[in-house]
C-alpha cells in the first residue's frame, strides 16, 4: 500500500488530524517558505505526535523506515534546503525528527552527514527523461521527485511527468510530489506506483491545511491500486 506524507504542517491540530486519518509521515518546513515553522512551533507539533527531543530513528533503507512506521506511525519529517548538516542534525535532535528531507541544491554527499534517514528531493525539469534524473541519483537516501519551478523549494501545486516518474519508481523506491490533490492522487498512484506520495498545497483551502481534504487525500491514495511487485529495495 502506498505511503502518504502530509507536508507543510504548521499547526498541531492538523498534525493530529493527519495522524488520525492514517498519514505515514507528517512534514514540517524549516526552509524559507510561507509554511516555514519556528523551532517553537516544531516542538509543539512534535509533542502533539508524541515525539520526544533526542529520539532518533537510525539511518536505514526503506525496509527500516517501514518497520518504524508500523511501530510508531506517523514519522515526523523536517524539510530543509541548503542548510549545513550540523544545523540540520541539531534541529532534528532538539525537535525529535524521525527523518530529514533535503530539498535544496545540496550535493549528494551531504546525505552522508545527516544522522537520520534522508529523503533527497530531485527537481524534475520539463522534457527530462528518467535516465536524465537517475544519473544524479547515488543511493543512500530515498528519492523524492518534485517538479522544477524556478525560485521555489516546492509546494507550488504543479505536477511533473508521471510517466517519467513511473519509470524511475520501477528502479528505486520513490516519493512522488507535485500538484497532487484528493482528486488526482489515485490516478497518480496507479500510473507511477510510487513508494509514497507527498502533498502540501493540495490539501489546503485558502492557504490553510483542510482536515477534510487531508482525510480524502489519504483515503484516495491508500485505496488506489498498487503494483503486484515492488522495486528492489535501495
Amino acid at each position: 500500500m502506498t505511503l502518504v506524507k502530509i507536508c507543510g504542517v504548521s499547526d498541531p491540530k492538523h498534525a493530529r488530524a493527519a495522524a488520525a486519518f492514517g498519514a505515514d509521515f507528517v512534514g514540517m518546513v524549516f526552509a524559507p517558505s510561507r509554511r516555514q515553522v519556528t523551532l517553537g512551533q516544531a516542538k509543539r507539533i512534535a509533542a502533539a505526535l508524541g515525539k520526544k527531543p533526542g529520539e532518533r530513528l537510525p539511518a536505514g533503507d526503506v525496509t527500516a523506515i517501514e518497520a518504524a512506521i508500523a511501530a510508531r506511525r506517523p514519522l515526523l519529517v523536517g524539510v530543509f534546503a541548503d542548510q549545513d548538516a550540523d544545523t540540520i542534525n541539531a534541529i532534528a535532535t532538539e525537535v525529535g525528527l524521525d527523518l530529514v528531507q533535503l530539498s535544496g541544491s545540496e550535493p549528494w554527499e551531504v546525505n552522508e552527514h545527516i544522522e537520520r534517514p534522508v529523503l533527497k528531493c530531485m527537481k524534475v525539469r520539463a522534457k527530462e527523461t528518467a535516465p536524465d534524473v537517475l544519473q544524479h541519483y547515488h543511493g543512500g537516501a530515498v528519492l523524492l521527485l518534485d517538479p522544477y519551478v524556478e525560485g521555489t523549494y516546492g509546494g507550488t501545486g504543479q505536477t511533473l511527468d508521471w510517466n517519467v516518474a513511473g519509470q524511475i519508481a520501477r528502479q528505486t523506491p520513490t516519493v512522488l510530489a507535485g500538484g497532487l490533490t484528493p482528486d488526482n492522487v489515485a490516478e497518480a498512484v496507479r500510473t507511477v506506483h510510487p513508494w509514497a506520495v507527498d502533498v502540501s498545497s493540495g490539501v489546503e483551502t485558502d492557504g490553510v491545511k483542510d482536515n477534510d481534504k487531508i482525510r480524502s487525500f489519504i483515503m484516495a491514495a491508500k485505496s488506489a491500486d498498487t503494483p503486484a511487485t515492488a522495486p528492489e529495495r535501495a
